[in-house]
């Protein structure tokens, strides 16, 4: 039987999936990767530091971890040798006693909206109840329909949506289903819903490995198996797509030239021709390679996705995070504890006991958000690596980081350059940052879930073409490896099971995004081979 031959546009978490699965199958497909750039991985990257200065000789500097419900993601960790790390997550929102709140013990800000945390609690069953229709409305109009503070959404719920979901300065827009999703679906929730504090104090979240790493084991292996990966080529575009096959171009790409935005350096390709395409890059970057052969289903679909460009900066700069951000435990910022329970925090904030599940006391948040004045709907938000990724205190073999504040490496992350006049990114002490880099993300706005997500299933599997990538549904690596999977599974590959979670989680993604019941195929394949 002849072999399908399978383009994939896109080395990341979605592509490399996608050619693993069907890899596990070599006497039916035939499959190349093209990656413009240098390197495998998309976003999720990795960069050298000083270790002598800064206490590690890497970092991550893309997607840095995720949650314990990451299980396509640690499955291929474990395949390659890659171990995540488990971490109490600690956060610090806004600064001040006007503006502060943590997960870590209680605050002024927490005790103000109580009334409204508590409320926000029912909302998110109501929104359950009446999904899809509540669902489609947007946060801020969801916030105002049910008589919620101005404040406790600006303070409150925009940072925090944003900060975990990727959301940017789009938060306000998001739709309420995914708020939703993310404190009661099983499949998607980072953490429970907590009616005293919202976030729950200290929530197990996992840090990523040397990603860098990952993805070049993951990369040889696939190679060693016979798929293609070409690095460094950009498709040009898409010449034919019919039942006669898919034709495209490609071209020599240099990402790191013209200012790290690229540029092509060689000759167009003689065109190639391939059975089937899995378009694993960002919607608008599919309908630029589609070009003309897009359909208007696709144009409509595709069309419906907004990205938004932000920039990281990676510094080590101790004097900008304390100007915006609250690093250090302050009495100041504390309220009067009301139970045990709030004793203990704040007896842990202080480094004066450990907290759960032993975790070695002291407040020492890893995740920041800096809410604007002009703008409070708007933030920007930024992480103490340092604290939160797990080799600056493993490599040293302790339980906190050993490296003085002073040295600690941070990330800052300034949101959708249209607004660049709220950023504070020129108060970064230019002789301290380590890296910059610009980053094309997806806007989680309330018409993507009823355009895009709900459309997906209509495009997919047309025309000889598949679409993969976390964009999809929501920002999470996770989702990325799921689409790609289900992507290949299209394409005649097996679901290789390895956990009840994880397939329940893969089924019911197959069918969002592809209209397909994941049993009912299993169950017609296995027929079919009988």
């Amino acid at each position: 039987m002849k072999r399908k031959e399978i383009v994939i546009i896109g080395g990341g978490a979605a592509g490399m999936s996608c050619a693993s699965t069907l890899a596990d199958h070599p006497e039916q497909f035939k499959i190349t990767i093209i990656e413009r750039m240098p390197v495998t991985g998309g976003q999720a990257t990795s960069i050298s530091l000083d270790k002598a200065k800064y206490g590690a000789s890497w970092m991550n500097d893309g997607v840095q971890g995720g949650s314990p419900i990451f299980k396509h993601t640690f499955n291929f960790f474990k395949k390659y040798g890659h171990q995540p790390q488990e971490v109490k997550l600690q956060v610090a929102f806004g600064k001040g006693p006007d503006g502060f709140w943590t997960n870590c013990f209680p605050s002024k800000l927490v005790e103000q909206f109580s009334g409204d945390i508590k409320k926000f609690g029912k909302v998110l069953k109501i929104i359950k109840w009446t999904m899809p229709i509540l669902g489609i409305v947007p946060i801020r109009v969801m916030l105002r329909m049910f008589l919620f503070s101005k404040d406790f959404g600006n303070k409150m719920v925009y940072p925090l949506i944003a900060l975990f979901l990727g959301t940017g300065n789009q938060t306000a827009n998001v739709s309420c289903a995914i708020l939703e999703r993310l404190f009661d679906d099983p499949n998607m929730k980072l953490w429970d819903f907590d009616s005293e504090t919202l976030l729950p104090n200290l929530p197990t979240m996992v840090t990523f490995p040397n990603l860098h790493d990952f993805y070049e084991d993951w990369r040889k292996d696939l190679e060693d198996k016979g798929v293609d990966i070409r690095l460094n080529t950009a498709v040009t575009g898409v010449l034919q797509r019919s039942d006669k096959g898919i034709i495209i171009q490609t071209r020599p790409f240099d990402a790191l030239a013209n200012g790290r935005r690229g540029e092509h350096v060689g000759p167009q390709s003689n065109p190639e021709r391939f059975d089937e395409l899995v378009l694993c890059v960002l919607a608008d970057d599919s309908l630029k390679i589609l070009g003309k052969t897009a359909t208007l289903k696709e144009r409509f679909v595709l069309g419906g996705a907004k990205f938004f460009d932000d920039i990281t900066i990676t510094h080590s700069d101790c004097d900008y995070f304390q100007k915006h951000y609250e690093t250090a435990f302050d009495p100041e910022l504390c309220a009067e504890p009301h139970s045990k329970t709030q004793e203990g925090q704040i007896a842990f904030a202080k480094g004066q006991q450990r907290g759960p599940s032993d975790e070695p006391g002291g407040f020492r948040p890893m995740y920041f958000t800096k809410s604007y004045a002009q703008d409070p709907k708007k933030i920007e938000m930024s992480f103490d690596c340092s604290n939160y990724q797990h080799q600056f205190r493993m490599d040293h073999d302790a339980e906190t980081t050993p490296v003085p504040f002073q040295n600690h490496v941070f990330q800052s992350i300034f949101l959708d350059k249209e607004n660049k006049e709220l950023w504070t990114i020129d108060d970064i002490d230019e002789s301290k940052i380590i890296g910059k880099k610009w980053w094309h993300q997806l806007g989680h706005r309330w018409q993507h879930y009823l355009r895009v997500v709900p459309g997906m299933m209509f495009i997919n599997g047309r025309n000889h073409t598949l679409f993969a990538g976390s964009w999809t549904l929501v920002n999470m690596h996770e989702l990325a490896c799921v689409s790609g999977i289900a992507a290949a599974f299209r394409l005649g590959a097996e679901y290789m099971k390895f956990d009840d979670f994880a397939e329940d989680f893969f089924s019911k993604y197959l069918l969002i995004s592809h209209g397909v019941r994941y049993e009912a195929e299993k169950r017609k394949r296995e027929r079919k081979d009988s």
